[in-house]
């Protein structure tokens, strides 16, 4: 004698839909471009509100990187936001990713044909009070890795 599945999906139809569905969160969720480029937003400000300054260089695009070289970079960030910020850490807090194309680092650049605009508010409080620091931060995938720019279009 059988048993005989009465109302519901049947088994196989069930595990159709799991896979479809396991899919596009894959596709379309986990490992989005716009995701991806959140993540490295994410990683640079850890690395930042840590002070580890030397990797979150190391996350930035090779333009930005000829622009900062290394150890002038590091300085540079631990002056303004320790020295004339008075600030140790900051807490951060990223909006929403808008996708962009051709998009330039400067008048002089080359453009890039897709890049993700991130915006990143910064939240500090040091010897001159608390404030806000509002940074739209620009990521593109540059030989299979997530790197970040800035915008100098001024």
């Amino acid at each position: 004698m059988y048993r005989r599945n009465r109302g519901g999906f049947p088994p196989l139809l069930f595990i159709i839909f799991l896979l479809i569905g396991g899919y596009f969160l894959i596709r379309y969720g986990l490992f989005s471009p716009s995701r991806q480029a959140v993540d490295v937003v994410e990683a640079f400000y850890e690395y930042e509100q840590t002070g580890d300054y030397a990797e979150s260089w190391e996350l930035l695009h090779p333009s930005m990187k000829e622009r900062f070289p290394k150890g002038v970079y590091i300085q540079d960030r631990v002056h303004v936001f320790m020295g004339h910020f008075g600030a140790d850490t900051f807490e951060y807090k990223i909006g929403d990713v808008e996708k962009q194309s051709n998009w330039k680092m400067s008048k002089e650049s080359k453009g890039i044909e897709m890049v993700y605009e991130v915006p990143v508010t910064q939240y500090y409080q040091g010897k001159y009070g608390t404030f806000d620091f509002i940074q739209y931060v620009y990521v593109t995938e540059e030989k299979g890795d997530w790197v970040i720019l800035w915008d100098y279009n001024y």
